[in-house]
């Protein structure tokens, strides 16, 4: 077996390994979880908005992703721009909107909610600061994502974007498998607060 086959079969491990660890979250932990998570991003995003401009992406969350549905309504309400992805299957890629109203996302391509009919299109150029899923990360700022690389196209294409994952702490990895395409993360926010930054990583 070459080397990227074995790193291709080791993703897939820890893909497999971390999709079993979510879904064992119960209805109720997930709830609390999803907002102790989205009241820290919600507080760095507020402090981060004062410095700079441009819009917030956001993903929109499908179970059993950490939900970021609160954290929309949270900024919406605080008439930040809102921009959120929309995915296009046919070339891997995402293309943005910004999102005025929840009301608009509706359930589209794997089910994940997009704005479909509503769109206000919007400019990776426009962004400043993007709220990334992840399957699983490391203390390292490393993310796994699942698997089709459309973040990391993003992310690598546009490199002003400061990152942030958002997960659970249940979704930590001593390790995660990566590769030169593989984008490192600036922050990582968890229910319990900052699980990754390059100052406490420094610090160690």
């Amino acid at each position: 077996m070459n080397n990227k086959n074995h790193q291709f079969d080791e993703k897939e491990k820890c893909r497999e390994r971390l999709r079993n660890i979510r879904m064992q979250i119960s209805t109720d932990d997930h709830a609390t979880w999803s907002h102790s998570a989205c009241a820290h991003l919600h507080a760095r995003i507020s402090e981060w908005i004062t410095d700079h401009t441009g819009g917030v992406l956001v993903y929109c969350s499908k179970f059993p992703e950490l939900d970021t549905s609160q954290l929309i309504d949270s900024l919406l309400a605080q008439h930040i721009s809102i921009i959120v992805p929309i995915i296009q299957q046919k070339d891997v890629s995402l293309r943005l909107s910004y999102l005025t109203t929840t009301s608009s996302l509706v359930c589209s391509t794997f089910q994940v909610p997009e704005p479909i009919g509503c769109e206000i299109p919007a400019r990776p150029e426009d962004v400043s600061l993007c709220i990334v899923p992840m399957l699983g990360f490391s203390e390292d700022g490393s993310r796994i994502g699942y698997g089709k690389g459309y973040y990391d196209r993003l992310l690598q294409k546009y490199p002003h974007i400061y990152k942030i994952g958002l997960a659970f702490s249940c979704q930590k990895c001593d390790e995660i498998p990566t590769t030169a395409h593989d984008i490192r993360m600036d922050l990582i926010i968890t229910e319990h607060g900052i699980a990754y930054s390059p100052r406490r990583e420094g610090a160690r």
